[in-house]
């Protein structure tokens, strides 16, 4: 075999030009309390409530309780509003993180988040004027929704911070 018929490793066929990119490295957090992204602390809270509506929704529907229809709205109202929160931390640190934003999970990540967030809104928007009628049948449809949409985002948030580590270090 001559050295033009020698096959390549993986690592000489297999080049991402963007990890080449001028900053490409450069993940460290802009937006944090010493040293503590902000965004990372701030999402704990929306998904939790995101969860904790549906389990609302779900125990009105069971039990007939207006407890439960009543608790779902202030679920839905305070994920929606701390979302917004991790929100604006989040988007600071896509803009300003030129690491974070040359990666497109991370852009997939943000859209998914954006969404999640019209559907929280809309529920809560859906509620606010009459929450017991509201709960059945499109209040815990778009809990589901929520409560699906915000697995997979954090699923694929955390695997940027878990696996890309951006947003906490200094680089890959």
């Amino acid at each position: 075999m001559t050295e033009e018929q020698t096959p390549q490793s993986d690592e000489d066929r297999l080049i991402d030009p963007i990890a080449e990119a001028p900053g490409y490295q450069q993940t460290e957090t802009r937006i944090a309390v010493n040293g503590h992204p902000i965004h990372a602390m701030s999402v704990a809270f929306p998904v939790a409530l995101s969860f904790c509506l549906l389990g609302a929704d779900v125990l009105f529907w069971w039990t007939g309780d207006a407890f439960w229809a009543r608790a779902a709205l202030w679920a839905a109202g305070t994920g929606f509003l701390f979302g917004m929160l991790a929100a604006f931390s989040g988007t600071a640190e896509l803009l300003l993180v030129r690491g974070i934003r040359a990666r497109a999970a991370a852009w997939t990540h943000a859209i998914i988040a954006v969404t999640l967030l019209s559907v929280l809104g809309a529920n809560w928007g859906h509620r606010l004027y009459g929450y017991e009628a509201a709960v059945l049948p499109y209040g815990i449809l778009l809990s589901a929704l929520g409560a699906a949409m915000v697995a997979f985002t954090g699923w694929h948030g955390g695997k940027l911070v878990f696996d890309y580590h951006l947003g906490t270090s200094k680089g890959n």
